[in-house]
């Protein structure tokens, strides 16, 4: 390993402001970057002692001593590099350049920019021009459309995690204007909104002969995801082709690189000009659409190679947060693995991602029974279960009832896989820890 104009080494974390100007540098470079602490100089990896406290401490530096607020545009991870634990902090371009450390402000003492393998210095003239050119639209400056919000779906996805939303998290998650209204990112996260995701599906190759068009949205960003997510998994028939010796299933897209293109398009989507994001389900692929283009400063090159520039970096700390996304950057090489460069198509105002279904799976798709489902259900479809088989299935109960409180149970049997019936006596059995309140229609459910 060694220095580049994107990696830096640090023997060892120091007191003084040291690894905030290297910070600092690699979020105002048009290419972000990496600082890797417990690396000699010549690229051979010491470790760090006592290296949790180290991380906690490096997030604690960079909330409180880099402004603008970097919130979303750096992961701190540990990683075995010869048999040696090290920390990796990487980040990304930030979009409100220049950034600046708090104690010395927007001067030439506070603002560095990468310069080969060092963080030099800015000089004024620069500072004064990115200052100019700074993404003042952005959506923690637009306020909200409506004022009177409510946050009890973000609290129930950040309980699942086993993490504690304070009474001061409109403030640590960039909910507020600088005047203390609530801004666009909170209503996009709020448990009401006017924003709507759609999911069309087709019965051929062209847009017309429409199957459904189902809306996921009026609710928070973190609920609408999942609930697209839900849908295309429905939708991505598995086909079983038995061989001599084993049985192979297909699916007609790769999972994982869906569940990274859909995040991607929602998470990086303008929604300065109140455009969602869109899904079209075709017989032979899968096209999403998401609005705005390529960030400026960022060439396509720089773009496949996984750069990351978060346009929203308030969004992206929110689905890290709840390990809807797993680290910055970490999804487009799974998408490009799968469907290469050429999957994507760039216009003006646009991105779109077509994903070609399998080429072993038949174009004949059955428009409303995905194969992977039994014709004839089994009247008990969990006779054969272990305890384990019921101790999971409880536990994913449990979870879909956290995120959303208003689920019915035909809605978790369709999510846990087995029948309506089951889940009732799964419900019977667990009524010592959660209970139906209200009607059948119209009531929630609520943990004792």
């Amino acid at each position: 390993m060694v220095e580049t104009n994107r990696i830096e080494f640090k023997s060892q974390l120091t007191d003084d402001l040291d690894i905030e100007k290297e910070v600092i540098s690699f979020l105002n470079y048009r290419e972000g970057g990496i600082i890797y602490i417990g690396i000699e100089k010549d690229g051979h990896p010491i470790g760090v002692d006592n290296i949790d406290a180290a991380v906690l401490k490096i997030k604690d530096r960079i909330r409180q001593n880099v402004m603008p607020s970097p919130m979303g545009l750096f992961d701190v991870l540990v990683e075995n590099i010869d048999g040696v634990d090290v920390i990796k902090i990487f980040l990304a371009s930030g979009t409100e350049k220049p950034y600046y450390k708090t104690k010395y402000g927007m001067s030439t003492r506070g603002c560095y920019i990468r310069v080969g393998t060092a963080a030099e210095p800015m000089p004024t003239a620069m500072i004064e021009d990115l200052f100019s050119h700074r993404v003042r639209n952005s959506l923690r400056n637009i306020p909200s459309p409506r004022q009177k919000l409510t946050f009890r779906q973000l609290h129930i996805y950040y309980d699942s995690k086993g993490l504690v939303l304070n009474n001061a998290f409109e403030q640590t998650l960039d909910f507020l204007t600088d005047d203390g209204r609530y801004n666009y990112v909170a209503f996009l996260l709020a448990d009401e909104n006017n924003v709507s995701i759609k999911v069309a599906k087709y019965s051929g190759t062209e847009r017309f002969d429409l199957i459904s068009n189902n809306e996921y949205g009026y609710c928070s960003l973190l609920k609408a995801t999942d609930l697209v997510l839900d849908k295309l998994n429905t939708e991505n028939y598995i086909f079983t082709r038995k061989t001599e010796k084993f049985r192979v299933d297909t699916p007609m897209w790769d999972k994982l690189a869906v569940r990274e293109a859909v995040i991607n398009a929602i998470v990086h989507n303008d929604y300065t000009n109140e455009v969602a994001p869109k899904f079209e389900i075709f017989s032979d692929r899968l096209e999403i659409t998401s609005y705005g283009t390529i960030p400026i400063g960022l060439t396509k090159d720089e773009f496949f190679s996984g750069v990351s520039i978060p346009r929203n970096k308030e969004l992206m700390r929110v689905f890290r947060d709840v390990e809807m996304v797993e680290a910055l950057g970490s999804g487009m090489p799974v998408i490009l693995r799968k469907y290469g460069r050429e999957a994507y198509e760039f216009s003006e105002h646009f991105i779109h991602l077509v994903m070609p279904a399998n080429e072993n799976v038949p174009k004949n798709v059955p428009k409303n029974v995905p194969k992977n489902e039994p014709k004839n259900e089994p009247k008990n479809d969990t006779k054969n279960d272990t305890k384990n088989d019921t101790k999971k299935r409880r536990e994913l109960i449990v979870n879909l009832i956290k995120r959303d409180n208003n689920i019915s149970i035909a809605e978790i049997a369709k999510k846990v896989g087995v029948k309506p019936l089951t889940i009732k006596r799964e419900l019977a059995e667990m009524r010592h820890i959660v209970q139906h309140v209200g009607p059948t229609r119209g009531g929630h459910w609520e943990f004792l």
